[in-house]
């Protein structure tokens, strides 16, 4: 697609095309299949009533992007306050990228050393490998070039390895 105005923009093409790599990509952060329904709802919707223009900086699945981890955020900090209000009450979300895959446990396994893996190794591999995104696109989503996207992915890939190996000799 090339950039134009929002306005302009085709918002049915552009759901049709962007709706599972968008919707792929806050499972990845989220983990959550509703919440991830929710805020991809929620990123075209914003998309299509913003009152700036898409001004072309970046491809429209790039803007989408930026806009559904700026929401995901936004729901983060809500989530964060409510249940520091209401301790015992903080919601629980169900960990379902596991699913389908062929080695549930080594699936397990990279999914635990992710938890542990420090900003921003963790949110690149992900958005690599689970939502499926170019390095491109990955560096304009950080306000890096490619470059740094291919760099800190395959340092990422590379402390995955590193932990799990030091696991296995234990």
């Amino acid at each position: 697609m090339k950039a134009r105005e929002v306005g302009a923009l085709d918002y049915e093409g552009l759901y049709d095309a962007c709706y599972m790599q968008v919707y792929s990509f806050l499972l990845t952060l989220s983990r959550d299949r509703n919440l991830a329904e929710e805020l991809t709802a929620q990123t075209f919707y914003k998309a299509m009533t913003a009152k700036s223009a898409f001004r072309g900086e970046a491809d429209e699945l790039t803007w989408l992007c930026a806009i559904a981890k700026n929401l995901y955020a936004d729901e983060q900090r809500r989530r964060a306050r409510q249940s520091a209000m209401e301790p015992e009450q903080a919601p629980v979300q169900a960990a379902a990228m596991e699913e389908g895959a062929l080695d549930r446990d080594m699936a397990f396994r990279i999914h635990m050393v992710l938890h542990d893996m420090p900003e921003p190794y963790k949110e690149v591999f992900q958005l690599r490998v689970f939502g499926e995104l170019a390095f491109r696109q990955i560096g304009e989503i950080f306000g890096k070039t490619e470059t740094w996207a291919r760099v800190t992915y395959h340092r990422a890939r590379l402390k995955i390895q590193e932990r799990m190996e030091a696991e296995e000799n234990e």
